[in-house]
């Protein structure tokens, strides 16, 4: 017996699908593998549109959206970028285009709490420390809450999804010198909104 068919092209199991593999298998019919696609990203789209959208409600409709689209589009996908950036290009411009037709107002704590905003990190006994920081998270997030769109989103990006300058400039579809300035003022915004807290 020839030992090289003992050793066919099998996939173990274990063994993850590259997002390409996984793009190329789509379009090749197979529905299952964007449905890997989907499971491997919807947490982190979620995530991260839901710092953008504020509720929970608008990021798990604009992560809906943002699969659909992404699926119906993906022969587009020419793979200059990762899968995951464009993805969330989608996401973030179906985020917008949420947030454009709500008018914003000011989330409070309690309703922060209920889309799932983690206030508290539960490490401290201490009543009186637990209200500062509870106060202060919540004084942040409304903050944040308050900035433009424009400035929330990319402050949002850089700070709590520590992304690089390009890939912003690459999500919001602006250049690199238009997202410096937007993070540039809107840290002097927040800063502004913020003074005695820190």
């Amino acid at each position: 017996m020839n030992r090289g068919l003992g050793r066919m092209m099998l996939r173990p199991a274990f063994v993850s699908r590259t997002d390409q593999e996984l793009i190329r298998d789509t379009l090749s019919g197979e529905k299952a593998a964007y449905g890997e696609l989907v499971l491997r990203y919807q947490d982190r789209l979620f995530n991260s549109l839901l710092r953008v959208v504020k509720t929970r409600d608008d990021a798990q409709d604009a992560a809906q959206d943002a699969f659909l689209q992404a699926y119906q589009k993906l022969e587009s996908f020419r793979g200059d970028s990762q899968f995951y950036s464009w993805l969330f290009r989608i996401a973030m411009n179906a985020g917008l285009s949420k947030l454009r037709r709500k008018s914003s107002k000011d989330v409070s704590l309690t309703a922060q709490q209920e889309h799932g905003y983690d206030v508290i990190d539960g490490t401290t006994k201490d009543p009186s420390h637990r209200l500062d920081r509870e106060e202060q998270t919540s004084r942040v997030l409304r903050a944040l809450n308050a900035l433009p769109d424009e400035y929330r989103v990319v402050l949002s990006l850089k700070e709590l999804e520590g992304l690089k300058y390009e890939e912003i400039a690459e999500i919001v579809g602006c250049p690199i010198g238009t997202v410096r300035s937007r993070i540039h003022r809107a840290r002097g915004e927040l800063k502004e909104k913020l003074k005695g807290l820190l």
